[in-house]
């Protein structure tokens, strides 16, 4: 873990309302050099939760004209569990190009990395980071900091959870399909390399499961993500 996430995620843990959270929210674009960091959830104790650095009246209308509906980010990520690149999205629909071009106008980035967060009792949330920049410098932005926003996104989830008091104590029910085999593979020995081969996935893909799959459970590292899913009958291997 870096000096600068260890920071971020110290920062994190000290905030207990959400008038921090959103200047914690406002600080990391400083932090990793972006236009925009949001996180909205959709169902925090039955009601949505946003943290986020857009303009107020470009929210409003997204709202007001609900374009979620046109939005291939909010369409994608309620059905995936990996991480999107924006620029790998379907944008075709005339709405959605609207949609984007009016956000740009302003003040939204060209880019944008959209994380799905799930929580075991059906919590669902997205984490963000926008800016504006070219193809190359984007790729090696999610290439080098892809790790830190993965861990950041979860952590805010659980300061979320932890400032809306809600219950989120069943660790290992909101694993992905993927994230369980990695660790069931995990725990049967076999090497990463291996893994990765069996799954079909690049070993950089298979360091995202286990990492997210560590945080869910919890756990310092693989090792202990695997010991705790074991005994916890989330996996038999």
């Amino acid at each position: 873990m870096t000096r600068k996430l260890e920071t971020v995620l110290e920062t994190l843990k000290a905030i207990h309302c959400p008038e921090g959270l959103q200047a914690f929210v406002e600080d990391l674009r400083g932090v990793y050099d972006v236009e925009h960091v949001v996180y909205h959830a959709l169902n925090i104790a039955g009601s949505p939760y946003a943290a986020l650095t857009y303009r107020n009246d470009w929210v409003d209308r997204y709202v007001e004209e609900d374009l979620a509906r046109v939005d291939p980010v909010i369409q994608t990520a309620t059905r995936r569990f990996h991480p999107l690149d924006w620029k790998r999205l379907d944008w075709s629909a005339p709405g959605a190009r609207a949609m984007l071009a009016d956000g740009i106008a302003n003040g939204l980035g060209n880019q944008g990395y959209t994380l799905p967060v799930r929580g075991p009792r059906g919590q669902f949330a997205l984490f963000t980071v926008n800016a504006a920049a070219g193809d190359r410098t984007w790729d090696q932005f999610t290439a080098d900091f892809g790790q830190d926003l993965l861990l950041i996104s979860h952590f805010i989830h659980q300061k979320v959870l932890e400032i809306e008091a809600v219950d989120d104590k069943a660790p290992g029910r909101d694993l992905s399909p993927r994230e369980r085999d990695t660790l069931h593979f995990l725990a049967l020995g076999y090497a990463r390399a291996q893994i990765a081969e069996r799954l079909g996935i690049s070993e950089h893909t298979l360091r995202v499961y286990v990492d997210s799959a560590r945080v869910k459970l919890g756990a310092l590292n693989a090792t202990q993500a695997v010991a705790v899913a074991v005994s916890a009958g989330i996996i038999f291997p």
